[in-house]
């Protein structure tokens, strides 16, 4: 701090008043970057700028009855910390002091800003760990997030994460991160099947399979090739990420997934792991629920899926089978169909696993509010039925499916 900055403070304040020199202090702090003495500098000149004193103490809030719920001033003031968080904090980010910045984006709840600023912010060992805290646990930036894990930790870390810690972000969150996940194995199955196949056939850069992108044409005209127990990525890693590939509706993604799981279908009887209910038989089912999702035999992947629902005892196997049978109708745009069948086939008592959509969501994808209003109250559920008497009153048009 320049030593006639104390003076220059105090002949602005003469000269000008309270708020010119707390601008002045403002701008001191701006230009040397003391982001935290910045955002004290800024709470003091807001409160100056509203009539307020420069520091909020007990006596201060009780003189200014600021303290109070719905005080205009307190909302103006409030508006402008927010503001002073959000510059305070991104350039915190942008510098590379991440949980000090994350302290005042946490804040602004301004997840675009934050992972605008963390873009500036070069990934390093050192940094990683604070680095992905925020990118995922925090949400700030899901897909960034998990492209860093698989950079920098591999695939298995990135799996570990996945289990712990995306599968409790909300759905959009999950598919941006599995959609990641699903073309880094993809292309690196893809890459680690040319290359066998090229030092097994002597290929040179110009054969045709040379820049094939399925997996599932290479091994179509070597069907043996997999039989003896090779495969070419570690088993685990393909069957985690078809488990987690159930949650994809892009069909880019889907299809790549779909690839994979053609691959896995043909593997050694060794690396066909037991999955749980209804993907017991994991390769097959999942292709199954890949292809409908693409419209491709879907009526034959409904009754595959219906016939686990109605033959699996919830008591020992859990809802997942009926809420996997409803998720699928309803991403056909058969909602109606998914709400009747959860109505009739969901035990009393049993908490959703969440697999399928509730069914004040699949009122308002069908527009049949009425059939959930029977169900709540036959089960004499007062709020379901308010919900479902409300909603239709109150809910937008859904967009079509």
């Amino acid at each position: 701090m320049n030593a006639n900055f104390f003076e220059q403070l105090q002949k602005s304040h003469s000269e000008a008043g309270p708020l010119a020199a707390a601008k002045h202090l403002v701008d001191e702090m701006r230009r040397q970057k003391r982001y935290p003495e910045l955002f004290e500098a800024l709470k003091m000149y807001h409160r100056v700028e509203l009539g307020l004193p420069a520091v909020q103490t007990d006596l201060t809030g009780k003189a200014a009855n600021t303290n109070l719920l719905g005080d205009p001033v307190q909302d103006q003031l409030d508006k402008r910390l927010i503001e002073s968080c959000k510059e305070v904090g991104t350039a915190l980010l942008e510098q590379g002091a991440l949980q000090e910045g994350w302290m005042y984006m946490r804040a602004v709840g301004d997840r675009e800003a934050a992972a605008k600023a963390l873009e500036a912010v070069e990934p390093t060992q050192e940094n990683l760990d604070m680095l992905l805290a925020l990118l995922v646990q925090e949400g700030v930036d899901v897909k960034r997030g998990t492209q860093l894990s698989l950079a920098m930790r591999g695939t298995c870390n990135t799996i570990t994460m996945m289990d712990s810690v995306i599968a409790m972000r909300g759905r959009a969150d999950q598919q941006a991160a599995v959609g990641v996940l699903v073309e880094h194995v993809h292309q690196e199955l893809l890459e680690s099947v040319r290359a066998d196949l090229q030092r097994r056939e002597k290929w040179t850069s110009e054969h045709p399979d040379a820049k094939e992108t399925s997996i599932e044409k290479l091994l179509a005209s070597r069907p043996g090739l997999l039989r003896d127990g090779t495969y070419h990525l570690d088993t685990t890693h393909l069957a985690s990420t078809i488990r987690f590939a159930r949650i994809l509706d892009e069909e880019r993604v889907l299809r790549l997934a779909l690839d994979i799981a053609q691959y896995g279908r043909q593997l050694h009887a060794q690396y066909q792991y037991p999955s749980d209910e209804p993907f017991a038989d994991l390769y097959p089912m999942s292709i199954a629920l890949f292809k409908a999702l693409l419209g491709e035999q879907t009526d034959g992947a409904v009754r595959m899926f219906l016939q686990k629902a109605e033959s699996l005892d919830p008591q020992e196997h859990g809802t997942v089978a009926i809420e996997t049978y409803a998720d699928l109708l309803t991403r056909i745009g058969r909602a109606g169909e998914a709400m009747q069948f959860l109505i009739k086939k969901m035990p009393r008592g049993m908490r959703p696993y969440g697999i399928a959509p509730s069914l004040i969501e699949l009122a308002e994808l069908s527009g049949d509010y009425q059939a959930m209003m029977n169900h709540a109250r036959e089960r004499l559920d007062d709020v379901g039925f308010a919900a479902a008497l409300l909603q239709q009153a109150t809910a937008a048009k859904p967009a079509a499916l």
